[in-house]
């Protein structure tokens, strides 16, 4: 049957990715560079699809290149329709070219070096023919990827309302403790009140976790809640970081306990233990879908806390 839909599309899927690629970079030097094409040869792809659609998808300076409205409605909305098909074709040739399969993994920054065990171990060990491919990502990166399926598992902290288009395998609470440089230890271990500790970690300088991220606008808020009236010195983007420059004597923290496993604590920091302690959830997630693929559903029920 013919469908006139096919003799009046304005740009096919190859033109699509050119269009991505630019927005993505924001300059089609780059873009070129990515594609394996020239810069002109970007341009006309791109002026061809403007025509086509009779839209401006694209404002072009001499330094950069950036998303007109219309673009950024047409690079959201197709960005789940090109990682199906990419998805798709990599699913093709792993069921039926032979290809190596993969899992593509996005952990979240605010997630520490000590917890990666968990998640990889047993399926190195169980799953020794399929591939990992991690990125550390933002929480709201790592949502975007597995919606454009860009990625089939998240690890991270969620936010209050998880997205309607994933869901939740593994859950598990984590708990935090404070953290002072080994140098300063004697100095809060001669306190013997909890008051009186508090009142010496209050003068402290605080290294604490970018409120940007859903850790740290957690950790924030329950720090309100009890009343540590705190402006950080610094704000970091992992704990791992945070744990190395306490350790250094640059401040002290609150941290996960679980990620101080791998650091010999008795050179490096000190715990201080209080009444009340901050507790996070951490989840993997992946995207809602029909059927998961066999690799991809054993590599989750490998996952260990």
């Amino acid at each position: 049957m013919h469908s006139s839909f096919l003799s009046t599309v304005p740009f096919d899927l190859y033109e699509l990715s050119i269009f991505h690629l630019a927005a993505r970079h924001g300059s089609f030097t780059r873009a070129a560079q990515v594609a394996g094409l020239t810069q002109s040869a970007i341009t006309r792809q791109i002026q061809g699809i403007e025509t086509a659609l009779g839209i401006k998808l694209l404002e072009r300076t001499t330094r950069k290149v950036t998303l007109t409205p219309a673009g950024e409605f047409l690079f959201q909305e197709s960005k789940r329709l090109l990682g199906d098909v990419e998805n798709s074709l990599k699913r093709l040739s792993e069921e039926f070219a032979g290809a190596r399969k993969e899992i593509r993994v996005g952990v979240s920054r605010t997630i520490g070096l000590a917890y990666l065990p968990g998640f990889f171990h047993a399926n190195m060990a169980r799953l020794s023919e399929v591939a990992c491919r991690v990125a550390s990502q933002s929480s709201t990166e790592i949502f975007a990827a597995l919606e454009a399926n860009e990625l089939d598992v998240g690890v991270l902290c969620p936010p209050p309302r998880l997205p309607k288009t994933v869901t939740v395998t593994h859950q598990f609470q984590d708990a935090f403790t404070a953290i002072v440089p080994r140098l300063l230890a004697t100095q809060i271990e001669a306190l013997s009140q909890p008051k009186a500790k508090r009142g010496w970690l209050g003068k402290q300088n605080w290294l604490l976790l970018d409120e940007l991220s859903n850790s740290g606008r957690q950790l924030r808020c329950w720090m309100k809640d009890e009343g540590w009236n705190i402006e950080p010195a610094m704000e970091l983007d992992n704990f791992d970081l945070i744990i190395n420059l306490v350790g250094l004597g640059m401040g002290v923290s609150f941290v996960p306990i679980r990620a101080l496993a791998l650091y010999n604590q008795r050179q490096l920091v000190k715990r201080v233990a209080l009444p009340r302690r901050f507790s996070r959830d951490l989840v993997v997630v992946v995207r809602k879908r029909k059927q998961v693929p066999e690799h991809v559903f054993k590599f989750i029920e490998n996952v260990l806390f």
